[in-house]
């Protein structure tokens, strides 16, 4: 049982990490590239030497960014798929309903609550601190984040049985919480002194939507393999209905 989840994580981790890479490749370093372009637009000319290099540079970074994608995804894959079948009875929801409470929980513990004190840096960033100190900071952030989950789905369990619409109220609430408090207390960590704000806050959001899909295409692609096996294996009960099967 375990193995069929694993398998499925690791198989979704490859659709949704070749679909992080192509955006990665065609879409995040062409922005990167214009953003240290717009750091340095009194640069001078370097030639034709200097543009074969960087045309070789942006070649080598697009395949490392569709490698690293796909090995990225596929890690998120593995653990999403584990941590699929040990909560999953728990989680509220059935089948794909679960799937995408784990992934928005995922989201939400791993960048979410981490990016409202150490948002995405930008190319030319200047970080304040350490990378020691930043990353105690990032591994606090991460428990924050799951902490914040739990109570959300918690909230949303003991509220959802009265009322389905309050439910969703109730598990908002420690999210909306932590985000104000969060913003309002924490320090700036990061800044941006050579580039335009606008162009910071699109840079930022692409980060955020990106992380976004990969959680997201993981859940989709977990769901639909589950359902193909569960349709070419008549009279099989899926790995998803375990909670009927105990009842």
């Amino acid at each position: 049982m375990l193995y069929d989840y694993l398998r499925r994580g690791v198989q979704a981790g490859v659709i949704a990490g070749l679909a992080y890479g192509l955006f990665m490749a065609f879409v995040a370093n062409p922005l990167s590239e214009y953003l240290h372009h717009a750091q340095h637009d009194h640069g001078h000319d370097h030639g034709h030497g200097h543009d074969h290099a960087h045309a070789v540079s942006e070649t080598t970074t697009a395949i490392v960014s569709v490698g690293s994608g796909v090995l990225w995804a596929i890690f998120l894959g593995g653990v999403f798929a584990i941590a699929l079948y040990f909560l999953e009875p728990a989680l509220p929801g059935r089948g794909a309903g679960s799937a995408f409470v784990l992934a928005g929980a995922g989201f939400l513990t791993v960048s979410a609550t981490p990016w409202l004190v150490l948002p995405p840096a930008a190319p030319g960033a200047e970080q304040l601190y350490t990378v020691e100190l930043r990353l105690a900071v990032y591994v606090g952030l991460v428990a924050l984040g799951a902490l914040v989950s739990v109570a959300a789905i918690g909230s949303y369990g003991r509220v959802a049985s009265r009322h389905r619409a309050l439910g969703l109220v109730a598990a908002t609430v420690p999210i909306v919480a932590t985000t104000v408090v969060l913003s309002t207390v924490a320090p700036t960590i990061v800044s941006h002194p050579e580039l335009a704000g606008e162009l910071v806050s699109a840079y930022q959001a692409m980060a955020a939507l990106s992380q976004a899909a990969i959680w997201a295409i993981l859940a989709a692609s977990v769901s639909w393999l589950e359902r193909r096996e569960a349709t070419s294996t008549a009279g099989v009960v899926g790995p998803n209905d375990r909670r009927s099967t105990s009842s």
